[in-house]
């Protein structure tokens, strides 16, 4: 904290927030993800490093992928790194949270940014275009909410945390419409737990698309794939 504060002053308020409980990258204003520098504001979910699976597993899947989505993208992070490594495609990213969609929209200079929920803000001449899809939704289930960290809990919007009863109620949502927006050949990349990604898998068949579990257990991340023939 000690070089981002511009005053005594500032550092000492920086401090007595961080003791408070908020969270360090809401504290400081930004968080590292995959090298870039991610503005995060207080009150906005603050990117997971585990989330760096998501983004490696999509470049591996559509290495050329020219038209990308980035469902629930929170403060861009997720977006903001596909970009960094794909250079010339066209990103396209939706959040429900306005105070999320203001923050992605200063993370993603030249994207097209929406709030609303999942599909429902995209242009419709995207459908059967879009080359990579991917979504960092709410996934926790609404019971284990209340075990959370209190800096995730007290200081992140419950709507990018609390994904339902078994935690996938946004994420069948996002996979059941997939098949109408993706390209052929286009995949749909999502986070998930471990215990969560075969009954996701499941989903997924259900939507007509082929699905692929990628896991890095050292990082505690789980990774489903949803190809479109």
């Amino acid at each position: 904290m000690t070089s981002a504060a511009t005053s005594a002053e500032d550092l000492a308020s920086m401090v007595d927030r961080r003791v408070a409980g908020q969270p360090l990258e809401h504290v400081l204003g930004w968080v590292e993800f995959r090298g870039l520098r991610i503005a995060v504001d207080p009150g906005v979910f603050v990117p997971r490093q585990r989330t760096a699976l998501l983004v490696a597993s999509a470049l591996s899947a559509v290495p050329a992928a020219r038209v990308v989505v980035d469902l629930c993208c929170g403060c861009g992070a997720v977006g903001a790194a596909l970009i960094a490594s794909l250079g010339r495609a066209d990103l396209y990213a939706v959040d429900i949270d306005p105070a999320a969609v203001a923050c992605a929209r200063r993370n993603l200079a030249g994207a097209r940014v929406y709030q609303g929920d999942l599909y429902r803000p995209l242009p419709v001449e995207l459908r059967g275009r879009v080359d990579l899809l991917v979504a960092n939704a709410p996934y926790v289930p609404s019971s284990a909410v209340g075990l959370m960290p209190p800096e995730s809990r007290q200081h992140e919007p419950l709507v990018a945390l609390d994904g339902g009863a078994d935690g996938l109620d946004v994420l069948r949502r996002v996979v059941a419409g997939a098949p109408g927006w993706l390209a052929p050949g286009g995949r749909l990349l999502v986070e998930t737990s471990e215990e969560q990604a075969p009954v996701l898998a499941d989903a997924v068949t259900a939507a007509g698309l082929t699905p692929h579990l990628v896991a890095d257990p050292d990082a505690g991340a789980t990774v489903v794939t949803a190809a479109r023939g």
